[in-house]
């Protein structure tokens, strides 16, 4: 069974995400039906430059396959059937052990830190992405954490301080939104189940948003310490109209406690 603190905890984010519609914010920029219903299937909105704009509040979409017993995700639930995660040896113990022995417990998020990339977008908690001129930011509701995405211009840094989200720069390729990170610590997990990863982790994310109320991601991971080839999972996500983010804070590792002892 999932940790308690991954369960209980994604569980409580997501009964929050439902009940929390008493925050309405119909904006004047939301396309509606005749009935006054978000119209999710409009286009999508396009920034001054002509560039799509990728801001809103989104959720990610249940894969469409989930053949895990003990609950966890994997980012094998988002690739194509029969797809492989090719591991160095030492890479494929340290896995099995989190996936079959600790059955995901141990996670970075039970102690309050990030779940990073791709990670981060794949609990079925909420996300917002603000697009402006020469950044786009993400913000998390899941413990208030952020991510910046420079599009100035600037290179990856040659030498980066490794950090939990890296050091990520983004350009458009056509109506897709291409975001580059390089500079990783190695604590940091790719999924639920616990693919790791090193230092020498570099993800490139494709987004595209279909149409107003839909947007899809591709990410591939390419780490040559830790993964005997680069593989690619495509994520899907809802834009979440007409509500807002609810603050979460990590309580200094004490959450799973009040979460299992309901206080």
């Amino acid at each position: 069974m999932r940790s308690c603190f991954g369960c209980f905890a994604a569980c409580l984010l997501l009964t929050a995400s439902v009940s929390a519609q008493w925050i309405t914010v119909k904006l004047p920029r939301t396309p509606r039906t005749a009935d006054g219903k978000p119209n999710l299937t409009a286009p999508a909105p396009r920034t001054a430059d002509g560039k799509p704009d990728l801001s809103g509040i989104w959720r990610r979409v249940n894969p469409t396959k989930h053949d895990n017993e003990d609950g966890n995700f994997n980012l094998l639930d988002w690739m194509p059937d029969g797809a492989q995660i090719r591991m160095k040896p030492e890479a494929e113990a340290l896995y099995l052990h989190r996936r079959n022995v600790l059955k995901g417990g141990g996670r970075p998020s039970q102690e309050c830190l990030p779940h990073s990339i791709p990670d981060s977008m794949l609990p079925g908690v909420m996300f917002k992405i603000v697009q402006v001129p020469d950044e786009t930011i993400m913000l998390f509701e899941e413990f208030n954490h952020f991510r910046q995405i420079f599009t100035d211009g600037r290179a990856l840094p040659a030498d980066p301080q490794t950090a939990w989200w890296g050091y990520s720069i983004g350009r458009w390729d056509g109506n897709a939104f291409v975001v580059t990170t390089t500079g990783f610590n190695d604590r940091s997990w790719l999924d639920d189940t616990g693919h790791p990863h090193g230092e020498a982790l570099k993800t490139t994310e494709r987004f595209r948003r279909i149409d107003f109320g839909h947007m899809e991601m591709q990410v591939t991971i390419d780490d040559p310490q830790t993964y005997l080839a680069p593989f690619t999972a495509t994520v899907r996500f809802d834009l979440q109209p007409d509500t807002e983010l609810l603050e979460n804070i990590c309580e200094n590792e004490r959450d799973s406690e009040h979460i299992v002892l309901g206080k």
